[in-house]
Parts: structure tokens; sequence; C-alpha cells
């Protein structure tokens, strides 16, 4: 990290590095493994060359990205932020997360890397405004209900943290403004966690698009996943906030709502006040390979639709639509379809001289005519080179260069997503979109979506 930037991040009095290396020859002397480990440990990589981390939501996605950078020799985690102690109620019911068994993990994993000994360097918190108030923290990553991200990353930003955010960026394309200006204003880099921008193939299949090797685009269609979950429907009731578990801070700037287990946690994404539903979930990925191949990654859409939506009977717990399908279109002319399916192609570029389909979660892409896959681009060609997203937020730290997935793409991508989501919501045939404004022409109903009220205290 360099010494400019350490030193707008330390607030007066406030400990420095060279007090905790202080610090970690005391420990190491009592048998306790420092806050830093031996740079030994981790050979050239010198503990005052690393990055210090700290995760804030280290639930189903938060536990496997710190997972990924603690695999990274390039920095340290030191700190981990969660409303939940610990508890099963996740994706699979067979996880058990929260903040209590990620700073095992990590401490564990040091302890390991250490190769002897006990590691104590990993502080878990249930209020992430103290991690941000650590002067010894670099970077944040920020992998919590999406109707949090907005408030914890322009926290972050103001604390002059860089940001590692999950995708969908924002709640919605106010808040994902919000972030941006944030960003900019304190010279923060943000790397959205849109990680098939470090996908070679996905990157490979974008830049044939690009480059024009299926002639001139006509059409994009997008696939997003059913819900994967189940709640409960009308009549349901409100259980006992569990013990370990901050539901207070867990809503924070939604609207109050009585407690239930299958709203939090892994659930969240069903339900309006705290996601977009599978739309801005896999639709996060499907329609940012979109942007990315059709070159709109930092614009959107003139013009969407909806085709057909289905939702839950009115009073049921999720209240996301379980089907969606709505079309966009781009002042050039291209149209993007993205619809509820389980296909196993998520994008497919259609051009008038042939096409790309990329299937799930970047595994391969196939091509039409096939002899387009063998094609060797020029540098002038290619799009950023990344293959791994965490190693790219690093690097950039360091740097200050732009990363791979830039918090403008990520805004761009969820809110092609939020677009398709207002009109779902709203059942409009055509609305208007105004991508530079960043409002619908004529209809006041559809911009009151563009944004939404924070539960005091919490403002952005």
């Amino acid at each position: 990290m360099t010494d400019s930037l350490r030193t707008a991040a330390r607030s007066p009095g406030a400990p420095t590095r060279r007090g905790f290396l202080k610090r970690a020859s005391g420990l190491a002397a009592a048998g306790i493994a420092p806050y830093f480990v031996p740079a030994s440990a981790f050979g050239a990589d010198a503990p005052s060359n690393r990055i210090t981390l700290a995760c804030i939501g280290v639930g189903n996605q938060g536990a496997a990205v710190m997972q990924r950078f603690l695999d990274l020799p390039g920095c340290q985690v030191v700190a981990v932020c969660d409303v939940n102690r610990a508890s099963h109620g996740y994706k699979d019911d067979t996880q058990f997360l929260g903040r209590d068994v990620a700073k095992q993990t990590v401490e564990g994993f040091y302890a390991k890397k250490q190769g002897a000994g006990a590691y104590r360097g990993c502080d878990a918190y249930v209020d992430f405004r103290e991690v941000l108030a650590r002067a010894d923290v670099d970077a944040v990553t920020v992998c919590t209900p999406d109707h949090w991200h907005a408030a914890m990353t322009i926290a972050a930003s103001a604390a002059k943290k860089d940001v590692y955010c999950e995708k969908p960026l924002a709640l919605n394309i106010g808040q994902g403004r919000a972030m941006i200006d944030a960003a900019r204003k304190h010279e923060v880099v943000v790397q959205t966690g849109s990680h098939e921008r470090s996908n070679p193939i996905v990157r490979q299949a974008c830049e044939l698009v690009r480059n024009g090797y299926i002639g001139e685009v006509k059409r994009v269609v997008t696939n997003v996943g059913y819900h994967n979950k189940v709640g409960p429907g009308p009549g349901w009731r409100p259980m006992p906030i569990p013990e370990g578990f901050d539901y207070e801070m867990w809503l924070g700037p939604a609207p109050m709502a009585p407690y239930h287990q299958d709203r939090c946690l892994y659930n969240f994404r069903f339900n309006y006040d705290y996601a977009g539903g599978q739309v801005a979930n896999f639709g996060a990925h499907s329609n940012d390979m979109a942007q990315w191949g059709l070159g709109m990654d930092r614009s959107g859409p003139v013009e969407v639709e909806c085709l057909h939506a289905e939702f839950l009977p009115a009073g049921s717990l999720f209240n996301a639509a379980t089907v969606t399908k709505f079309r966009c279109r781009y002042a050039t002319g291209v149209e993007l379809l993205c619809q509820t399916d389980e296909q196993e192609v998520r994008c497919v570029f259609e051009g008038t001289e042939g096409r790309v389909e990329v299937e799930n979660k970047g595994k391969n892409f196939k091509t039409t005519p096939a002899s387009l896959a063998d094609v060797t681009l020029r540098d002038e060609q290619l799009l950023h080179k990344s293959d791994n997203h965490q190693q790219d937020f690093l690097d950039c730290v360091k740097s200050r260069q732009e990363p791979a997935a830039p918090i403008e793409v990520g805004h761009s991508s969820a809110a092609l997503c939020h677009l398709g989501n207002i009109a779902v919501r709203t059942g409009a045939k055509r609305l208007s979109w105004d991508p530079a404004a960043e409002r619908f022409v004529g209809n006041d109903e559809a911009n009151r979506y563009l944004n939404c009220d924070m539960r005091s205290p919490w403002q952005i």
C-alpha cells in the first residue's frame, strides 16, 4: 500500500503499521502468531507490501470471496464482519456460516500457512462502521444483501478504503449513481464482483463480437434461472429472532418488517426490498456479458418493455417475479431479450454473419461458423486482460489503475437488470429510457422505481 494512501486513510492518533509490527513482536514472544504473518511464510511478499483486507458479509458468497482472497499472497485478511454470529440456513443446508466461522477460517488458514502455533490476528465485528474506523485496513469486500451495498460502499469510499463490491452493484439505479459519485470523489478503486470479466472464455467471446466477426449484431438473448428457493405464501407468520443474529442491523436501510427466517440470509434475493430477484442475480452476469460484447458497458438501452411476468400470490414473503421476459432496444437498433430459462447457454449474440453462445458460468463458448473460435485477435482488438478477478483488484489497489469491472461498468450492467425489473413491476409495454440522464421519458410511475427511501439513520 502506498504511503500517500495510507496517510489519507489514517486518523489522528490511529495505530500505524510500525506499531502493529511492534505489537506483533510481543505476541510472538508470548507464543501467539501476530497480526502479520512473518515474511518467511510468504517468501518475497513482505508484510509491508501486502494489502490489509476486511471482509464485510461472510455468508454464502462472502465466504467464498474471502477464501479466494486468502489464497492470494498479496493480501492479509485482518477482520471479518457479519450480523450473523453463526448458523445454517444459507444456499446449501450443509453450510454453517457467520462471523465466528469466518474468523476461525482466517485464523486457521494463517496458522496452517505459518506451519506452527496458533494465530490470533483476525477480529470479528457486527457493525461495519467499526471496520471502516480501522486505520490499518486498506480495502474491504462488501458481500452483503444488495440493499446494503450503497451505504457500505459510500461509507468505505469516504474512509479511503478501496472496495470489492459484489454484483449487482446496487439495489437500484439511483443508489448505483451515488456509489459512483462517492468513489470518484474520494479516488478509491472499486471492483464489481462481475467475475466473468476475468474469465478468458467470456472475454474471447466478447472480443469476437465487438470486432465484427459475426457481422452486424442484430439481437442478443440472455437467460436467467428460476427461483432456487421456496418461501412461505400468504398468511405466513413472524418468527422469533434467533440468538446471535442482529436483525435490526440486517434490515439496516430497508423498511421495518417482521422477522422470518426466509426473509434473510440467502433468501433475501427474492424480495424487492433487498434485491432484484434472479433478474438482478443471474442477470448481473448474463446481461453484463451482453453489454460487454455490444460495447455498451458504460451506457444502456433506450427502450424497455415487459413481455411476460409471473408472481407468487399476493401476501407471499417472496414478492420478486418468478418468471420474466423483457425486451430492450439500443440506439443502434440491437435488440436484447432477457428471459427466465434454465438453458445451459446464458448469452447468445446473433449477427448477420454468425453467432456466439456463452455457456453458464462462462465454462465454454460456441461459434457459428465453428472456425470463429480459432481466430487469433490482434493486440489492439483485445479487452482488459485479467484471469483472476480478486488478484486484479489487488493489483489495481497497488497501481491505482482501473480494474476489470470498474464501478461504472458494474452500474450499467446492474441498471440493465433494474430496467427490466421496472418494466416487469409496472407491466409497461414500452418505456423510453434516457441512458445519459438515467430517467424514463414521460413516465413518472416508472421513475419512482429509480430510487427508494432509506430507513433512518441510514442515508447516502
